[in-house]
């Protein structure tokens, strides 16, 4: 099955390239980028895949195991077409791509230091170098490393001042996951492609890390009163659980400025004391906005409201 699927991704891929794209770059005399072009549109036509999945399958299941009424289709048609940006671009795949070059000059010169880049799927030769093990500590690693990010981007005024945009979102979805200020989501996918390249993650495995913490990532914010259970709950990020983080009251205030920052694996927030395993079927959003503070309704608005909070107005 999986083999199929990529056959037909390959051979979509090369009907586009060839018919479309490729045309396009010789008429604008900009085949110097043929490679990107060519890697770009593997990258839609995986992304077309997956907004087909979530539409047909967590679609089905929010319709039959709603946690909330859904009542504002304006805010969720929003967050449709912050998706279709996002899954049908190429943004991690170009800032991966230019981050590339910098990190291998950047290791040429530390060379002559004594260091080397970390090859994390060596450590055990014969075992941290399968395809499946390797894949899982990369997983990890790159998990963990969102999380101190997500931390940051509620701790940090200018950061949060941006990822608020994607908590503003009052009407939770399987759409949701996708509703990101441009600039926060730039900054993200460029801070995760450097830690990617510099512990040896290939460019193809790179894709497939992505796409499978979007999928989960698109899973955890969907209308649905799944929980895995007291032993799942500590295994996998869940949607009761990242509703939590979502909830006036709870995912932003306290200590901590707020609860249950993983992305993928909920030991981030067991290890550093962030965790709460309470149901998370609550209303959800930013509490000053129960206040009438206004965090746009439309994309541009959003946009543009975000940049006035980065900068203070």
């Amino acid at each position: 099955m999986i083999a199929w699927i990529e056959t037909g991704i390959v051979t979509v891929q090369g009907w586009i390239y060839e018919q479309l794209v490729q045309p396009a770059l010789f008429a604008a005399d900009l085949m110097f980028f043929s490679e990107q072009a060519f890697d770009a549109v593997e990258w839609f036509v995986i992304g077309m895949l997956e907004i087909a999945m979530l539409a047909l399958a967590f679609g089905w299941f929010e319709r039959r195991w709603p946690a909330e009424p859904v009542t504002d289709r304006r805010a969720v048609r929003t967050d449709v077409l912050y998706t279709l940006l996002h899954r049908l671009g190429a943004v991690p795949l170009l800032v991966f791509a230019l981050i590339t070059p910098v990190v291998d000059a950047l290791e040429g010169h530390l060379r002559l230091w004594g260091f080397s880049r970390l090859n994390v799927d060596q450590v055990w030769p014969g075992v941290t170098d399968g395809p499946l093990v390797s894949f899982l500590i990369y997983l990890l690693l790159l998990d963990l490393v969102d999380y101190w990010m997500h931390r940051g981007q509620h701790r940090w005024r200018w950061w949060w001042a941006l990822h608020a945009v994607h908590h503003s979102q009052r009407q939770m979805t399987f759409w949701s996951d996708n509703r990101n200020h441009l600039l926060d989501d730039i900054l993200r996918d460029a801070i995760l492609a450097a830690v990617a390249v510099m512990i040896g993650v290939a460019p193809g495995q790179f894709i497939t890390l992505i796409v499978a913490s979007r999928v989960l990532q698109s899973l955890q914010h969907a209308n649905l009163r799944w929980r895995w259970g007291a032993v799942g709950e500590r295994i996998l990020v869940s949607p009761s659980f990242h509703r939590l983080h979502h909830a006036i009251g709870y995912g932003h205030e306290g200590k901590a400025g707020g609860c249950n920052f993983a992305v993928l694996f909920p030991i981030w927030d067991v290890l550093f004391g962030t965790a709460d395993f309470r149901p998370g079927f609550v209303p959800t959003g930013i509490r000053d906005q129960l206040t009438g503070r206004d965090y746009g309704r439309g994309f541009w608005s959003q946009q543009w409201l975000g940049l006035r909070r980065l900068f203070g107005r």
